[in-house]
């Protein structure tokens, strides 16, 4: 696994243009990043995905049903890099998900009570602290209407609703403002993304 760049001390890198979308999974982050990407805005992909198709074509365990510390570790080093190679940019980019979702998936797991789990979670902690991003932190809700398991996401309805609590409280605990995106029309949760953005921080 090829190392990411992490700062070092209390070093801060304010990556202020990137906009995260997060929230439990099935609730429309992939179809709002479509229409964002369609708009002419950059995105990101959620790591987690990657992860997984990449695992699964190595026949490799880092996957969330077969070792989810691994899995953890992979998903935390994808994003330090994802952000290396963004930390230069000023353009807008909207990610699926953000460095504090692997926090949120960890205590979802139970991981952070592992001692084993011990200095993969103070990585992540100080990586969270030391990665900012732009606010507001935009939060899709659980939207039962849509939502559906597939081949990567495996996650049943009551899980999806866990981890949408799980990342929403990290994210307030690291001190970011959180803005609710309701449940509509892929243009419409666009706009009221890209409406935000206009508006005095």
């Amino acid at each position: 696994m090829q190392e990411a760049f992490e700062p070092a001390g209390d070093e801060v890198f304010r990556m202020n243009h990137f906009h995260i979308l997060t929230g439990g999974p099935g609730a429309g982050k992939t179809t709002l990043l479509a229409a964002l990407q369609e708009a002419g805005y950059g995105v990101k992909e959620e790591v987690g995905r990657d992860v997984i198709r990449r695992q699964m074509a190595a026949g490799g365990d880092a996957l969330p049903w077969k070792d989810s510390l691994a899995f953890s570790a992979e998903m935390l080093a994808a994003e330090l890099r994802l952000h290396e190679a963004h930390a230069g940019q000023g353009a807008p980019v909207f990610c699926d998900r953000g460095i504090p979702d692997v926090l949120g998936y960890m205590q979802l797991e139970g991981l952070d009570r592992l001692p084993q789990a011990a200095r993969l979670l103070a990585r992540a902690n100080q990586a969270a602290r030391q990665w900012r991003y732009a606010e507001p932190i935009f939060i899709l809700p659980p939207w039962r209407e849509i939502y559906e398991t597939d081949h990567e996401r495996r996650q049943d309805w009551a899980t999806a609703v866990a981890t949408h609590d799980a990342v929403k409280a990290v994210y307030a605990a690291l001190g970011y403002r959180l803005l609710e995106v309701p449940p509509g029309s892929p243009a419409q949760r666009k706009d009221h993304v890209l409406a935000q953005l206009k508006r005095p921080a």
